[in-house]
Order: structure tokens, then sequence, then C-alpha cells
């Protein structure tokens, strides 16, 4: 990918409006993916309890956010 707001990172925060962490996983940050993922789906299984139904909300946001503006490390 060739950084911020590349065509890939455009397709990484779709992905994750719809599955979070597939946004990172697309991108090879498997590590992210899975907290996303698990921080994300467990907040959301929780809806009843109220507040980790809002933090999830939440990361999905950054999840959302944060698969866009990724850019990889330059070695």
């Amino acid at each position: 990918m060739s950084g911020q707001g590349s065509g890939g990172n455009v397709i990484a925060a779709l992905c994750n409006i719809f599955f979070p962490g597939l946004g990172q996983l697309v991108q090879g940050r498997i590590l992210s993916a899975l907290i996303f993922a698990i921080i994300v789906f467990g907040g959301y299984a929780l809806w009843f309890l109220l507040i980790p139904a809002i933090v999830a909300g939440i990361f999905h946001i950054w999840a959302i956010i944060d698969a866009a503006k990724y850019t990889p490390p330059r070695y």
C-alpha cells in the first residue's frame, strides 16, 4: 500500500464498516485485527448492558479510522 488515502486504505476502511477488524486483516495487521474484532463483537454481544455496547461502538469507529489512516512502516 502506498500510504494514507490510498485505494487500499479506502478498501480496508470499507471492510471495517461491515466486519470490524477485517480492514486491519486486509492490511496484514493480524494482532490489531483480532483485538478490534474481539472488543467490538464482545461489546455488541453484551448490548443489553449499555456500557459495553457504547465502548464497542467507539472501538468500531476507531477501527474504521485506524484502517483509513494507516501508513506502513518504512524500512
